[in-house]
């Protein structure tokens, strides 16, 4: 087992009995699964905000570094990612400014969600932590940015002891105006 496989606790199955969970680097095999995923919690949720023409390669993002998977009984409940800081993120920036640390010491954590019949179970907390110690690993910070209308990621960043550093207006490539917070995960 990988050093960042764990298993937590349990998501509810249908049939109410618990269903264990691990936390492992994401596959290739994961990807098709990942997407389905994400496109259950865009119907729900609308996240991501706007649904990307390549669902797959959206998800293996050019900056990539690494990426985590949350499964139980062998599917993907939950996704997190880590990328190396890019001229397109607000947060890098806001926290080297802060810190004195060059932006290239952060790492962006992104790609976040859970299935909503895996929630409340802690999926999102093993996720984020997961993606933290990848993060430090590889001498990097995490930071991260998240929509203002994102109020359950925020309450759970906030609950996890980020620190906000800013809430900047931004700019997409597709011409819409977003507000979004931008975070430091706590000190080591």
């Amino acid at each position: 087992m990988k050093r960042d496989d764990t298993t937590g606790p349990a998501p509810r199955s249908a049939s109410d009995r618990p269903a264990p969970y691990v936390i492992r680097h994401r596959a290739e095999h994961h990807l098709d699964a990942c997407v389905d995923l994400l496109a259950e919690v865009h119907e729900r949720d609308g996240y991501p905000r706007r649904w990307p023409a390549d669902p797959a390669g959206w998800l293996t993002h050019p900056a990539l570094l690494a990426a985590w998977v949350a499964e139980s009984d062998g599917v993907p409940v939950g996704h997190v990612a880590l990328c190396c800081a890019t001229d397109a993120d607000a947060a890098p920036p806001l926290w080297a400014r802060q810190s004195g640390t060059p932006a290239e010491g952060a790492g962006v954590v992104s790609r976040l969600f859970v299935a909503p019949r895996a929630r409340g179970q802690g999926v999102g907390t093993r996720l984020v932590a997961a993606v933290v110690r990848g993060a430090r690993e590889r001498g990097l910070h995490p930071v991260l940015e998240v929509l203002d209308s994102d109020t359950a990621a925020t309450a759970l960043y906030e609950r996890l002891g980020w620190q906000r550093l800013a809430t900047v207006r931004r700019r997409w490539g597709t011409g819409e105006t977003v507000t979004v917070h931008c975070y430091a995960g706590p000190a080591a």
